[in-house]
């Protein structure tokens, strides 16, 4: 049986302020095909390299089969990913949630949304990346106990993403985080993470400017990405709505009013790098399937 080709997003998580509960999808999607054969097969294609049965897309589908308390049958996967491995732009969350969702759609469903949610939130361990990209645009959620509400969508905007040309694994990011935190610095951050829904309810979104900054992640993860406190203050500058870390970096994302990505592009530049690239994308759906 051949199932309808399967979109699953790009997403960047925090936002900023929004540590591990805030995040968004993008307009740049994996793409996977698969159907079920005598034995397990992977056939990949697009950035980095990935080989083997062992890869995230099949894990995620024999842990959403495990979950219904079904037998995860032998699958042929195709994929084609543009989106960049080890950049904080949600790649392996794009793979655990295409895998879960596949083996819904085997189901007959059974799984929903909802459980397709809970399932890769499990695997992935952390909400942020996930929830945009089974539910689509803005995100809040949190994992435990698993829940994710969306967010009003603005219209009109982009993201203006500086991919540099290297990787910032997230373990090693997740190691450059202090234990503990002042007081005033967890203050500060819960302010901010609340004015993003705030902002994007009321189409305030000059607040974002405000709303982005953190003091929880970024500034001790700006080692790791030379360069990357000053190109959010650039993009700012430049007029972006919102500049900040997407996930664990190295990917510096900022927000734009379409019609005014040039004086951002420019600005971040020197952080992307001339070996690096730029990405100017919309927001984007949760996953979807199309008839090929």
């Amino acid at each position: 049986m051949d199932l309808p080709r399967l979109y699953v997003p790009a997403t960047l998580a925090n936002l900023g302020s929004g540590f591990d509960a805030l995040g968004v999808a993008l307009d740049l999607y994996l793409e996977v095909e698969a159907h079920p054969a005598p034995e397990d097969a992977f056939l990949y294609e697009g950035e980095g390299h990935v080989e083997g049965t062992d890869n995230l897309i099949h894990e995620g589908y024999r842990a959403g089969m495990r979950a219904l308390g079904l037998e995860p049958l032998p699958l042929r996967v195709r994929a084609f990913n543009p989106i960049p491995l080890a950049r904080g732009m949600g790649s392996s969350s794009a793979a655990l949630v295409a895998g879960v969702a596949l083996a819904d759609r085997l189901s007959g469903g059974r799984l929903g949304r909802e459980g397709v949610f809970r399932v890769a939130a499990g695997l992935e361990g952390h909400p942020d990346n996930v929830a945009p990209a089974v539910y689509g645009g803005f995100v809040a959620a949190l994992s435990e106990p698993p829940l994710a509400i969306p967010l009003p969508r603005p219209e009109g905007v982009r993201f203006v993403l500086a991919v540099p040309p290297y990787e910032v694994p997230t373990p090693l990011a997740r190691e450059a985080l202090p234990r503990e935190v002042p007081l005033e610095d967890a203050i500060y951050n819960l302010a901010r993470s609340a004015l993003w829904p705030a902002a994007l309810s009321s189409g305030r979104l000059e607040a974002l400017r405000e709303a982005c900054r953190d003091r929880l992640h970024q500034p001790h993860r700006a080692c790791l990405m030379p360069g990357v406190l000053e190109a959010i203050e650039g993009a700012l500058e430049a007029g972006a709505l919102a500049a900040f870390v997407g996930g664990a970096g190295p990917t510096l994302a900022a927000l734009a009013r379409a019609g005014e990505e040039a004086p951002v592009i420019r600005a971040l530049s020197a952080y992307r790098g001339p070996e690096g690239r730029t990405l100017v994308l919309g927001i984007g759906e949760g996953y979807f399937w199309k008839e090929s």
